[in-house]
């Protein structure tokens, strides 16, 4: 209904559509309404001049008019310390628990490897002679020479006992 009204009103109907509008209008408690509302519309941007509803007026009367409620008071700051104080004793906590357990880790695994000792391995038997022979043309293939290059093709000349 809302749209014939302002289809009526812009003058985009027909005549035999707008005597239906005026006719449902007539009849409808909403659609006189809705005509009223539309002409005072029109009223009002056309000459501004002659509204004067004061608004501010009846929101204060309105307001003046209402029921006191009656609110608890606001407890915000007190529960913002609360807050802020129980904030500040779980970081303090926390910061507690991983100093206690960092200072029971290094003392459990500094005493360990202080107090282990390295392992002694025996002595090994001099080895017979005769491989000493093998050992040196060999040498060259040993992981545990260091000596590299042409140091591998020197050779080594040592005294015997006649033993």
């Amino acid at each position: 209904m809302k749209q014939e009204i302002s289809a009526l009103m812009d003058g985009e109907l027909f005549e035999d559509e707008a005597e239906g509008v005026f006719d449902r209008a007539k009849r409808d408690l909403s659609g006189s309404r809705d005509w009223e509302i539309y002409h005072l519309i029109g009223d009002t941007l056309r000459q501004p001049d002659l509204i004067h509803c004061d608004l501010g007026a009846k929101v204060r009367e309105r307001m003046r008019d209402e029921p006191v409620v009656l609110a608890p008071r606001r407890r915000a700051a007190r529960q913002k310390m609360r807050a802020i104080a129980l904030s500040a004793a779980a970081s303090l906590a926390a910061v507690g628990v991983v100093v206690w357990m960092s200072a029971q880790i290094s003392t459990e695994t500094a005493p360990r490897m202080a107090m282990q000792q390295p392992q002694l391995r025996p002595a090994s038997a001099p080895m017979p002679s005769r491989a000493d022979d093998y050992l040196m043309a060999h040498q060259e293939f040993s992981p545990s020479t260091d000596m590299n290059g042409s140091a591998s093709y020197i050779r080594t000349a040592s005294y015997r006992d006649g033993k």
